[in-house]
């Protein structure tokens, strides 16, 4: 038997950064990983992208928290994630995006989002080259930004080593059982352990895990496709999204990384449902075709490579991050909806402080993401 103060399962996006700022703090932790290392699960599969450009406070408060970690990463830790704060940039072609967004955009500067509705010649110096025909102007945030998830989660996997933190790799959770209203043990096909407080951080698995104590989580995996071109020059600052709906596709979006790649992901409609997460074929000629649509210049770029990853997704798009009533040792962190990386690092540093110094200056967090609302909302900017 194992004994920690807090067991986290699952080494990804949430896990591994909750870890460190919990260890930070003197808790004795411990990760349990079904892979082989961090970061293996949905963490590999995101395309760096980092916003706080939002539809609701509680990401926007956790993403702004992120932007400002991974901005100080180099600085205060000496490590370069190729963090390039180039903006989030939404071109909008249609009257009735045009409205939604600027009606978004009250809402957004509310919250302390530093975003605003530019013309389409601001648009063309941002990027050059965009397609001009019918452009309306957009919505530009340039505190966002990008970094490499695969650097982020050596990062924190290092952070979280140097502090303290026990990793269990190959270890598969194979039961967790309950005594009344308390997780007693979680037990593997290697050890066995025992904690004040389980998390389960367990991404597109977070449902299985949880029906192993009764408990029935809305958390519904399905598939999103993205891809790499060889690098070029730098041309292009800013993520941009195109919100506008096509036939088999919702959106798309693209950003040129540090390494002068260029980065995309569509995201299907209808959607793909379940745990494969082998490249299909349809993926690359829907994409490349809007793409080029909306960015002719990006023609003759070679792509190197195409993947795809899992969003575990809830029926209103926003994560659930809580304290179930059913059991007093148990915080779900699941639910990220393909958001997990840039929610990752803001949401350990809080719940680290919601753990430990017993704060309840995240409340409003805890209750617009509770395992209990009613799941009726949708998140506009998906």
């Amino acid at each position: 038997m194992k004994k920690y103060d807090v067991v986290i399962i699952g080494a990804g996006s949430i896990g591994t950064p909750l870890s460190y700022y919990l260890t930070k703090k003197g808790v004795e932790t411990a990760v349990i990983e079904k892979e082989a290392s961090v970061g293996r699960g949905q963490n590999r599969s995101a395309i760096g992208g980092i916003r706080a450009t939002h539809s609701d406070p509680a990401k926007i408060w956790v993403c702004q928290r992120t932007i400002d970690i991974v901005r100080r990463m180099k600085e205060e830790h000496g490590i370069d994630v190729d963090w390039l704060e180039g903006g989030y940039l939404y071109p909008i072609y249609t009257e009735q995006h045009e409205t939604k967004l600027k009606k978004l955009l009250k809402i957004q500067k509310q919250y302390g989002l530093n975003i605003d509705w530019i013309t389409p010649d601001a648009i063309r110096e941002l990027a050059p080259g965009i397609n001009r025909e019918g452009l309306r102007g957009g919505t530009y945030s340039s505190g966002d930004g990008s970094a490499s998830p695969l650097k982020m989660a050596d990062a924190y996997y290092m952070l979280a080593l140097n502090a303290g933190v026990d990793f269990y790799f190959k270890e598969e959770v194979l039961s967790l059982r309950r005594n009344g209203s308390r997780i007693e043990e979680v037990v593997t096909h290697k050890n066995r352990y025992q904690a004040g407080l389980i998390v389960d951080a367990s991404g597109a698995h977070a449902r299985k895990i949880e029906k192993m104590i009764g408990l029935n989580i809305p958390v519904y995996p399905d598939s999103h496709e993205a891809g790499i071109t060889e690098p070029v020059k730098p041309f292009l600052k800013p993520m941009i999204v195109d919100i506008r709906p096509e036939k088999g596709s919702a959106n798309y979006y693209f950003y040129q990384n540090k390494e002068g790649q260029v980065v995309f992901c569509i995201t299907l409609n209808p959607k793909i449902p379940g745990l494969d997460t082998d490249s299909s074929s349809i993926f690359l000629p829907m994409v490349i075709k809007r793409m080029v649509n909306l960015y002719p210049r990006l023609r003759n770029l070679r792509v190197r490579r195409t993947w795809r990853g899992l969003y575990p997704m809830t029926p209103d798009g926003f994560p659930i991050v809580s304290f179930p009533k059913e059991i007093d040792n148990l915080l779900l962190t699941v639910g990220m909806c393909g958001q997990g990386f840039m929610i990752g690092p803001g949401l350990g540093e809080m719940l680290a402080e919601i753990i430990v110094d017993k704060t309840d200056q995240y409340n409003e967090i805890l209750d617009q993401l509770t395992l209990y609302r009613s799941f009726r909302g949708d998140e506009i900017l998906k």
